[in-house]
């Protein structure tokens, strides 16, 4: 065989089948779901993206940086806080606030000699600051640690919350005859 040879390998009547057989179980698929209850199939469907643990994803970044070698003490936060500030407007977003270390030797906490514990501290003292502050309430915060740099990474993530069925109104009933 050649390439300038037009022969197919499989005959086209078989591409055909496969495409109508995908269109008839879509129907039966399409029939099935017609039948339940679209609240209850919207339930359904719900109830599968269900965690116990809140997601928000990221939308905006700030940092507090300028840590010393093995030190929580900040430095200078005053432009996260404004940004932290503008951010927690909006009662839906929630704060990711993840302290680093740098991962050297010289950079971990001084009486434990962990990094981790370092990072949880310079977390804690950004998140104190921010609450002590007013910028944002604290159960909308959430603290992690992190291996990168000697900062405090702050993202701000969208909760979005759950949407009350009995407050939306049908649209057909809105609309003046």
């Amino acid at each position: 065989m050649t390439f300038d040879d037009d022969s197919p390998e499989r005959p086209v009547w078989l591409i055909t089948l496969a495409d109508l057989s995908l269109l008839l179980v879509g129907f039966f698929v399409f029939l099935k779901a017609s039948e339940t209850d679209p609240r209850a199939l919207a339930a359904q469907i719900r109830a599968g993206f269900v965690t116990e643990t809140v997601v928000a994803m990221p939308v905006d970044i700030a940092a507090v940086s300028g840590f010393a070698a093995g030190s929580a003490e900040i430095v200078d936060a005053s432009a996260a806080l404004d940004w932290a500030r503008a951010a927690a407007r909006d009662p839906r977003t929630r704060l990711h606030v993840t302290g680093e270390v740098d991962g050297t030797p010289g950079d971990v906490d001084p009486l434990t000699g962990s990094g981790p514990i370092l990072a949880a501290d310079r977390a804690r003292a950004v998140a104190a600051r921010l609450v002590r502050s007013g910028a944002i309430s604290p159960e909308r915060i959430l603290l992690s640690t992190g291996r990168g740099q000697r900062r405090t990474v702050l993202t701000l993530g969208y909760d979005g919350g759950r949407q009350d069925p009995a407050a939306r109104q049908p649209a057909i009933a809105a609309r003046p005859q």
